[in-house]
């Protein structure tokens, strides 16, 4: 009696929980109802067999509920009960799925005036890539990725020069704009996913996949990947910032081409109109080393910049090390050489040109007081 009492408790305890929770659906892009209301709909069947299977347990439990000489009634099959039980199934699986069918219809089919982005993921970061003036982004592949080209974009893509790099500070992105974003992974399964957007898809190597959506509300939110990638899957975040357009274009004219990437990757010293000290904060962008390092501070897979020139670093080995420019330089050349205290040795080794390293340690030690 008291189990039935408890399971008619839960049932109602469950409901007025998913009523009077606090986090409700908000409406932040264009395609929140339609996905919702596919969401509200898993609800309602899911709920109605939650409800209607405890009922019956609740029910089970009290009526045949043990008394001194009763026996049990041994029945192995109920054809007429399997009938139903298949088909209440099937009823209910086809109402949960059929309209998430028409969701992704148009999920992955942008309209004609849609803008586009490319979003790379790669262990253990996000980057995105914008069309130039030209208004069409360059072809790209893996063949053409290297540390030099970390995006992947075909050299001789005239379309490719004036694309905009973004490796650092996230994806912006203008309000009321349909948004087309090409997803692509450059080493192994990655997921973007802005939850807030109800934006999520996976992202196969070798494979480009798209999704499509309209931001409706200003403001910043989190980018996840949400496929385990490896160990440092748990730091690979990044933020969408919806602007208006004004300050979008604005912000857009800060970054980064990729003719201006090439050029400082070929290690022209001081490059004409790109300081020394943002030759290396474009290389440690493009080379990924900010997906393990950060420049504000905060922990990551890897020791933070932020005020690393001469401070002294406990190593593994229980020595210390103050770190200067021969200790950065060597950190990179031959990263397992002195591993820091409470980090993993992961790093794998790069090659830099004199040039470019000296770029990268006034980023480092100058750029990020």
């Amino acid at each position: 009696m008291l189990l039935a009492v408890v399971l008619l408790l839960l049932i109602f305890g469950s409901i007025l929980f998913h009523y009077l929770s606090p986090w409700y659906l908000t409406p932040l892009a264009s395609n929140w109802s339609a996905i919702d209301d596919t969401l509200n709909i898993t609800f309602w069947v899911t709920g109605f067999v939650f409800v209607a299977v405890n009922l019956f347990l609740a029910y089970c439990v009290y009526k045949f509920r043990y008394k001194k000489g009763n026996l049990a009634h041994y029945e192995p099959e109920n054809k007429k009960l399997e009938v139903w039980l298949i088909g209440l199934t099937s009823l209910g699986i086809a109402a949960m799925l059929t309209p998430g069918l028409y969701v992704w219809a148009d999920f992955i089919n942008p309209p004609e005036d849609a803008s586009i982005v490319e979003v790379v993921g790669k262990q253990w970061q996000w980057s995105y890539r914008y069309p130039g003036e030209d208004g069409k982004l360059g072809t790209a592949d893996t063949r053409h990725t290297s540390a030099a080209n970390p995006f992947g974009v075909n050299p001789d893509d005239p379309n490719g020069q004036d694309d905009v790099l973004v490796t650092a500070g996230g994806l912006h992105i203008p309000i009321n704009q349909p948004l087309k974003v090409l997803l692509r992974s450059q080493d192994v399964l990655h997921d973007f996913a802005v939850a807030q957007f109800r934006v999520k898809m996976d992202m196969v190597p070798g494979h480009v996949t798209s999704l499509w959506f309209t931001p409706t509300v200003l403001g910043k939110y989190d980018v996840l990947c949400e496929e385990l990638c490896g160990v440092g899957h748990y730091k690979m975040r990044s933020f969408v910032v919806v602007q208006t357009q004004e300050d979008f274009n604005a912000w857009l004219q800060t970054m980064p081409t990729y003719a201006q990437l090439t050029a400082a990757e070929d290690g022209a010293a001081p490059t004409e109109g790109i300081s020394l000290i943002e030759q290396g904060r474009l290389l440690a962008n493009a080379r990924g080393c900010v997906a393990c390092h950060s420049i504000d501070g905060a922990s990551g897979i890897g020791p933070t910049w932020k005020g690393v020139f001469g401070k002294t670093e406990a190593l593994a080995d229980g020595s210390t090390v103050v770190v200067d420019a021969d200790y950065f330089k060597e950190s990179i050349s031959n990263p397992n050489a002195k591993i820091v205290e409470g980090y993993a040795p992961m790093m794998p080794a790069s090659s830099f040109t004199e040039a470019e390293m000296d770029a990268l340690i006034a980023y480092v030690r100058d750029g990020l007081e």
